[in-house]
């Protein structure tokens, strides 16, 4: 039985199994293929494949690498490698600072045309003249400014949350005013730049509240979340490195914010910060693990079982947050080629073990879902098929 949607997504009936749905593929526009420089944890080729696996035909790369992108030159080494390998359109970040350092603003206009937009991914820029000269360069070239926030004089060594679950099991914690004090100034920076500014992977209550009060002022601002932020929280975790990420796990009551934010329109798009590690850098516990997990195979599944099929949101507004809000926010075409087939009526389970991805670290392992991608299209033709 064929349905339509609001949209005009449709699903329909293939070879006698159940209804699958047809939806634009998806976007991330915050990934880790740690190509040049950690080759060891993630490729172009296997990020991009993994990406596909997921649904998503465009992902933005993030710059922490080897070299990092801060220059034409040092950027050209990620594109050639792009060029070669990937089976996805695949976007580079330029980072803000030379170097990722936070001390010097690169040059906006060389890189602007190559790049999805500007960041300092896994670093806040803690200089307070150093973002507002970034931002107001930003804003003359037309371009978008994606920040990291984190303030490093409150992180106070720590690794998770700083709640419930640190407390009982005498761990370091981050505190949450660490994320939500560098978002409050930025958006103050923003609102007097101009600069279209975008928060990456929001974890807090309070981020929350802000990014919703500078909107209300007309600050141009959006926001991402993860799958794992709006799933998870504090009281989900365990001493093992897959439930450690930065920003880490927050409390419910956390949760439960983000998840009014993406209902009400606050949080503009959900992307997975898929950060791929090796298997020793996520062995040791949530202390000594390396910090960030893979996201890009999951998200789709998890996000339907666990907010569609609840009844938390709709189908319609998951393919705004995953497929449609992070085209218009970054200026990414919709190719009618671009097609995404789900099958949402199948139940599976998460193995990682099956990820095209590099990496195997998620909280999801082991979690029955629903929503499995079954072909993704990429300018017409199939970059994965199940």
């Amino acid at each position: 039985m064929t349905q339509q949607s609001s949209y005009g997504f449709t699903t329909d009936e293939r070879a006698g199994k159940n209804s699958f749905f047809i939806s634009p593929s998806f976007v991330d526009v915050h990934v880790h293929f740690r190509e040049p420089g950690f080759g060891y944890k993630e490729t172009i080729r296997t990020g991009s494949m993994a990406a596909a696996a997921g649904g998503y035909t465009c992902v933005g790369a993030m710059p922490n690498l080897d070299p990092v992108p801060d220059s034409p030159e040092h950027l050209q080494e990620e594109l050639d490698i792009i060029s070669r390998d990937a089976i996805i359109d695949v976007r580079p970040y330029a980072s803000i600072t030379v170097g990722r350092k936070g001390l010097e603003v690169v040059d906006i206009a060389a890189l602007k045309d190559k790049v999805i937009g500007f960041s300092d991914d896994g670093s806040g820029v803690q200089d307070d003249r150093v973002m507002r000269k970034a931002m107001e360069t930003i804003a003359e070239e037309g371009a978008v400014l994606a920040a990291h926030c984190e303030d490093n004089t409150l992180l106070c060594g720590g690794y998770i949350h700083d709640g419930r679950y640190a407390a009982a099991h005498s761990h370091r914690g981050i505190c949450s005013e660490s994320e939500w004090r560098q978002i409050a100034r930025d958006l103050e920076l923003a609102g007097e730049t101009g600069c279209k500014y975008h928060v990456c992977h929001i974890s807090t209550k309070e981020s929350v509240d802000i990014i919703r009060r500078a909107k209300d002022r007309g600050v141009d601002v959006s926001c991402e979340t993860g799958p794992h932020y709006l799933l998870l929280c504090e009281d989900d975790l365990q001493e093992d490195g897959r439930f450690k990420m930065n920003p880490p796990l927050r409390s419910s009551e956390d949760r439960a914010a983000l998840i009014e934010g993406i209902k009400d329109g606050t949080i503009d798009m959900i992307a997975t910060d898929h950060a791929p590690h090796s298997t020793l850098e996520k062995s040791k516990g949530l202390e000594g693990s390396a910090m960030g997990i893979v996201g890009l195979e999951t998200a789709f599944p998890v996000l339907y079982t666990g907010l569609v099929r609840r009844g938390i949101i709709t189908l319609d507004r998951l393919i705004e947050l995953m497929a449609l809000n992070p085209r218009y926010r970054f200026g990414i075409p919709m190719d009618e080629g671009d097609k995404v087939i789900i099958d949402l009526e199948t139940p599976f389970t998460i193995d990682s073990s099956g990820f095209k991805s590099m990496g195997r670290s998620t909280p999801f392992d082991g979690m029955q879902v629903w929503g499995r991608c079954e072909e993704t299209i990429y300018k017409g033709k199939t970059v994965y098929r199940r």
